[in-house]
């Protein structure tokens, strides 16, 4: 299997969990970060992982999810956010519809460290984000739960593009 693993990442939450993904995928990997604009053709398997910026993916990783060729799609991706929030299911929905060549054959998130500053800034946002009060929780986020949850995850995926 020849796969892509392209990210982007402000804080290096959604490095972490790209770098997992390149260390347990099977064959042939290519590594990289949205800014470089990888092209998609010639992959079984195309990962892309992103952070939220206003309750979806970045505008760089957007543009590139919109742009894939046609295939199979991994989404990944980092919030402040509480997992099961309103917030983190909405951007992933988001994230879904921008990928519309390609097939999503399954997602993972989870929450990411926010910086104090960001925080602070969004503090004294009108309305505040929706995120704002799940942020202290992100504090050492991903961790390991959060990282052995994707391996779970991404095993489970692996086995059912294998059988398809």
């Amino acid at each position: 299997m020849k796969s892509l693993i392209v990210y982007s990442s402000k804080s290096g939450n959604t490095k972490v969990l790209a770098e997992t993904l390149r260390d347990i995928l099977p064959g042939e990997n290519t590594f990289t970060t949205v800014d470089e604009n990888p092209d998609t053709h010639g992959y079984d398997l195309i990962c892309v992982g992103f952070w939220f910026q206003a309750g979806k993916p970045d505008p760089q990783s957007a543009t590139f999810l919109s742009t894939c060729v046609p295939g199979k799609v991994f989404l990944f991706a980092t919030h402040g956010a509480t997992n099961n929030s309103d917030h983190a299911a909405n951007g992933m929905a988001i994230a879904k519809t921008l990928a519309t060549s390609s097939e999503v054959v399954g997602f993972f998130h989870c929450q990411g460290e926010v910086n104090p500053k960001l925080i602070e800034k969004a503090k004294t946002m009108n309305p505040p984000p929706p995120w704002i009060n799940d942020a202290p929780l992100a504090n050492g986020h991903p961790d390991t739960n959060d990282i052995d949850s994707l391996k779970k995850e991404f095993e489970g995926i692996l086995t059912k593009i294998r059988l398809t």
